[in-house]
């Protein structure tokens, strides 16, 4: 579809009253414009974020709220955010990440969108507004399920996890730049070694970001040795979807998750 008008409103409000009559929302172009380019845009009006006042990113009493224009490049240099620092850095390349948003990783497709990863591990909540009002719901639903028409996420806001409890590693074809075979996100929590609680999430392995319930529950109460960590990354195959593409078959991702999983936890 031919795109006939681009609106760069100067609000959130603004941006829904765009948002209502079927605009495309777009943060930094880097999901939206390959669309247009390649004339497979679903509506035939841009609303670009740029102006909306969505980019602030603001850390207080362990509570970080990140603006959904936020381009990732703001959030691998906020000092608040450190631990994100090298999971963005496994993000394509210095220009994208100077490009791409917060809000547009939501809902770009594996195995892209590492962000969201993190965002489903760190359990964030997700601020949406659109023509009924403004509205929370968990990153796992929006990942799931998206949003409603003319709906668009404005922030994400997580808990920021407590020291040592913070864990990521990323498998890909190169050091950086390149798209996710395995990602592994998690908060773990363990007292006189033994795992108290867990949440882990998993990408490049099924067509959207996934808990790993399934490694969770195995991990309870147990250590994270090699062992019990391997034992959990094969538990947690059944809570996948691989999928075969240009950077990995789905056989090779099924086979090297356990792999993966473990080096998260013990480097």
């Amino acid at each position: 579809m031919m795109i006939q008008a681009v609106h760069v409103p100067e609000s959130a409000e603004a941006v829904a009253v765009h948002s209502a009559r079927g605009g495309q929302i777009m943060g930094g172009g880097t999901v939206v414009m390959p669309l247009v380019s390649g004339g497979t845009a679903t509506g035939s009006e841009l609303i670009s974020l740029r102006r909306a006042g969505l980019a602030g990113i603001e850390v207080r009493d362990g509570v970080a709220r990140i603006g959904a224009a936020a381009p990732l490049s703001s959030v691998e240099e906020h000092p608040g955010l450190g631990f994100l620092r090298p999971a963005v850095r496994t993000i394509a390349s210095p220009t994208i990440r100077n490009l791409a948003t917060v809000g547009g990783n939501l809902f770009v497709a594996q195995p892209y969108g590492d962000l969201a990863v993190c965002l489903l591990a760190l359990d964030a909540l997700c601020e949406i507004a659109g023509p009924g009002g403004r509205r929370d719901a968990p990153v796992a639903d929006v990942l799931a399920s998206g949003v409603a028409a003319g709906e668009f996420v404005t922030a994400v806001v997580v808990a920021l996890p407590e020291p040592g409890t913070w864990y990521y590693h990323k498998a890909m074809r190169r050091k950086l730049n390149s798209a996710s075979i395995v990602t592994v996100a998690s908060v773990t929590r363990t007292e006189d070694g033994v795992v108290t609680s867990t949440r882990i999430a998993l990408g490049g392995v099924a067509p959207r970001p996934v808990r790993a319930v399934s490694a969770e529950r195995l991990l309870a109460g147990r250590p994270l040795s090699p062992e019990v960590l391997t034992e959990a990354g094969e538990a947690a195959r059944s809570d996948t979807a691989p999928f075969d593409d240009a950077y990995a078959s789905a056989w090779y991702r099924a086979r090297v998750l356990p792999v993966h999983l473990r080096r998260a936890f013990t480097g």
